[in-house]
């Protein structure tokens, strides 16, 4: 399609959107537009094959996400949003690399309710902070699959529920290999099935 190698070859070489400059980021915002105009499932929240799976981000406009590289030492690695459909549950993890042996994640896990045919609106209930090696971090789905069994990790694993931290997010593209969302705080996601 069209619309979609436009926007991947707008995101490409930009670093998630860390190396887009405003410019660029309009181009982007455009290329969103089209290929959002042009969704090839129309009510993706009712399109559990499609949505379940680990979606790898591809370009962002979200501060808290493109934040971590703010932080001394640290930098961005791989970031994922992982979907299980069935359970009406995501996982999103924030690998962080920077000096050797301090390599890390940050992982948010969350239920979502459908609210719409596009929208979702999310719960926060866990969060995990620390280190690859002490956590025994290999993957995200192995990672998934400790949270589910239940592990406490030697990390700072804390649950968040209290808090009421919510938000929602809006599935505005959805097809086998590629979705786009839009979150409450303004920001849009651009991600790839892994």
């Amino acid at each position: 399609m069209q619309w979609k190698r436009e926007l991947l070859e707008a995101i490409a070489g930009k670093n998630r959107g860390l190396l887009a400059s405003d410019v660029e980021k309009q181009a982007i915002l455009a290329a969103i537009t089209r290929l959002e105009e042009n969704n090839p499932t129309p009510r993706p929240v009712e399109a559990p094959e499609l949505l379940t799976g680990d979606w790898r981000l591809l370009y962002t406009t979200s501060r808290g996400i493109l934040g971590f590289e703010r932080i001394p030492l640290a930098k961005l690695g791989q970031v994922y949003q992982c979907i299980r459909a069935a359970e009406a549950k995501v996982f999103n993890i924030a690998e962080i690399y920077g000096l050797p042996l301090l390599e890390g994640i940050v992982s948010v896990a969350a239920r979502f309710a459908p609210v719409s045919e596009k929208r979702v609106n999310v719960v926060f209930e866990r969060s995990i902070v620390g280190l690859k090696p002490l956590i025994g971090y290999q993957s995200p789905a192995a990672f998934i699959e400790q949270i589910e069994q239940g592990k406490k990790f030697t990390a700072l694993d804390f649950n968040i529920t209290a808090r009421e931290q919510k938000g929602w997010l809006d599935i505005t593209y959805l097809d086998s290999d590629l979705r786009v969302g839009r979150g409450n705080e303004g920001s849009v996601f651009v991600l790839t099935k892994s």
